[in-house]
């Protein structure tokens, strides 16, 4: 029997000891959230396990007491200070194992979710997200729903009855918005060259930010695209609105939008939760490598801090710095690579900090991490250019990237990679 509370009794429902799982993302429960923040004393000895998404997530429940723990799978700004304290633990996950961690494996005493309003059969809606909420639920002794009048009701989403919760808090609190990224002129050039591998017919994946919004905006052209991703950006809605997203040549889900999740500005959160053409699925669905491979032509696009020479991928750490996550990048680059016809392309800009560092390297430095292997790399994109790297030998390779590395950098790593490779042949 679901129990009908205050946002500020639900904190008193916490003890030391607990595991609690937050839904995160654009489906975090707001008005619990601010209560915890409000009554420090509830978080005393408890772990929180958290979803954040970038750009997004702002709260740092680590932060809420000194004796409160976080265990996440991304490290967003907003939880540095605490992750640096030492209050955070960092697990490196694909998304697709994450979702099995948190079914099979984590300690979850409580889940504290977000829900849309139960319907005449006592059912509620996992709003705009649906991606990891099953696992957590399922795993839970105790749930605790923060049931939000604002969320809609998708036509294609799984719902939970009101029964499975314990106890229920009201709101009625707009979704949060992801600001849309501005697309410069590098943005423009990159995304003009991603467009540039994809044909009528293909099935994409993408994810947030000006990259990705650039080879989005560059499709206009295109017929019957599908998509199948973890989430729904904004440049989504667009072709979908010029009949160019169509489904009709998808191999699986024909027809349907695949996803997790949906966030950015209100008009496509408006528009994705009532659109009936959506199918919000798990994240061990739409991240399965098994899955993506039975999609004929699925072109994984994704981006990179670094890659070295070798082809290895760096989208996690920067100068021994742990600042994002593994993410579900690499789950869909070996999804591509399974696909037949498929593609994985990587898209970055060639340089940062206003051009002094190369994005492209010799080698993946000693404080970085290597996120997707050389035998996960298939197309590199930057503004210089296209790297088709799958099936070349070390050498073709090589000179392939330092072809669309920023120009005042081609030297010293050709020099570099001259070095490399006589070591790597034992010379």
């Amino acid at each position: 029997m679901t129990k009908w509370i205050a946002a500020e009794e639900a904190p008193a429902l916490l003890k030391p000891g607990m595991h609690v799982a937050i839904a995160g993302g654009v489906m975090e429960p707001q008005a619990i959230l601010a209560a915890l923040q409000a009554a420090p004393e509830a978080s005393r000895g408890v772990t929180y396990i958290a979803n954040p998404l970038p750009g997004m997530s702002k709260v740092d429940y680590a932060s809420f007491h000194p004796e409160a723990r976080t265990l996440t799978f991304f490290i967003s700004a907003e939880m540095r200070d605490s992750f640096k304290a030492g209050r955070i633990d960092f697990v490196p996950v694909q998304h697709y194992q994450r979702y099995l961690y948190l079914r099979d494996h984590a300690q979850i005493d409580t889940a504290i979710i977000q829900l849309g309003p139960p319907d005449a059969d006592g059912m509620c809606s996992h709003g705009y997200g649906l991606d990891f909420a099953p696992a957590i639920l399922d795993k839970a002794s105790l749930v605790i729903a923060e049931i939000n009048a604002a969320l809609p009701s998708p036509p294609d989403m799984a719902k939970v009855p009101l029964s499975a919760v314990d106890y229920a808090v009201r709101s009625d609190i707009l979704v949060q918005l992801l600001p849309v990224a501005p697309i410069d002129d590098v943005a423009h050039r990159i995304g003009a060259h991603v467009a540039s591998l994809i044909k009528d017919g293909d099935c994409i994946e993408t994810g947030i930010g000006a990259i990705p919004n650039a080879a989005l905006a560059a499709l206009g052209e295109r017929n019957d695209l599908g998509v199948h991703s973890g989430m729904i950006p904004e440049g989504i809605k667009p072709l979908v609105d010029r009949g160019v997203i169509t489904g009709a040549a998808k191999t699986i889900d024909k027809g349907k939008i695949v996803t997790g999740f949906a966030a950015g500005s209100r008009e496509l959160m408006d528009w994705s939760g009532r659109c009936p053409d959506i199918a919000f699925r798990t994240a061990d669905y739409t991240h399965d490598v098994a899955v993506l491979g039975r999609i004929d032509n699925f072109v994984a696009i994704n981006s990179a801090v670094e890659v070295d020479l070798f082809c290895q991928l760096n989208s996690e750490v920067v100068g021994g710095r742990q600042i994002s996550g593994t993410g579900g990048s690499v789950d869909f680059m070996r999804g591509a690579l399974r696909s037949k016809g498929g593609r994985g392309i990587v898209a970055f800009t060639a340089t940062a900090a206003g051009g002094k560092i190369s994005r492209i390297v010799p080698q993946i430095p000693a404080d970085g991490v290597t996120t997707a292997l050389r035998t996960d790399a298939d197309y590199f994109v930057t503004e210089y250019g296209i790297a088709r790297v799958r099936g070349l030998p070390l050498d073709a390779a090589a000179q392939a990237l330092i072809a669309i590395a920023a120009p005042q950098f081609r030297d010293q790593l050709q020099e570099s990679w001259q070095a490399q490779y006589r070591a790597v042949r034992g010379g």
